[in-house]
């Protein structure tokens, strides 16, 4: 059996700050992270709906970028999941043996890099492709969620910027190609049954 790595030594000084400060908080801030980081990944999902419609509606080739949107994000999700099977690192709440705002994930739930973080990034990076100003707002979203991660204590600082880097990564790679034949692809989905993707 592949033995847990102890991330500890890479900035668990730095985590151990951060879960001290947390528990300093006035707790209705504390609530507020610990809503964000359970149910935010959800407002991505409402983020990739706007600007594919916005798309549609201007009827411009972005929208066939848009469309695939959703699919760089699960694919960012599968690399990462892939990388925490190579590394198996321990949660550092199980590591440090800390109290956290989140319940500590069972072991075996390994802790690098940051799902959250790679589907907010992917997401994020993705949607900027699409519409800048929409983009933006995903990106200082994905920022938060990646941020919140640690705040209640389910991950070190390094696994929730690996974890977004990852994202950023798969989306910039996986959206290329689409982006290079966007047109020509919004133009034969014109013509066609799928014509209600692409256009009003």
């Amino acid at each position: 059996m592949h033995p847990a790595y102890d991330g500890s030594a890479i900035d668990g000084p730095a985590y151990l700050d951060i879960v001290h400060l947390a528990d300093r908080t006035p707790g209705w801030a504390d609530r507020l992270v610990t809503t964000w980081s359970a149910y935010g990944l959800g407002v991505f999902a409402l983020l990739m709906v706007l600007a594919w419609w916005q798309a549609r509606r201007a009827g411009t080739p972005t929208a066939v970028t848009a469309l695939v949107v959703p699919v760089v994000t699960v694919l960012a999700y599968g690399v990462n999941s892939f990388l925490k099977l190579t590394v198996h690192e321990d949660r550092p709440c199980d590591q440090l043996h800390v109290s956290t705002l989140e319940a500590c994930p069972a072991p075996g739930d390994w802790s690098f890099p940051s799902n959250h973080a790679a589907l907010a990034s992917a997401a994020a990076f993705a949607l900027l492709l699409v519409s800048r100003r929409l983009g933006l707002v995903a990106l200082a979203a994905a920022a938060l969620m990646a941020a919140s991660r640690v705040w209640v204590g389910v991950h070190y600082p390094h696994d929730v910027l690996v974890g977004f880097l990852v994202g950023a990564l798969v989306a910039l790679l996986a959206t290329w190609p689409v982006r290079r034949r966007q047109e020509a692809i919004a133009a034969r989905l014109r013509h066609g049954p799928l014509r209600p993707l692409v256009a009003a």
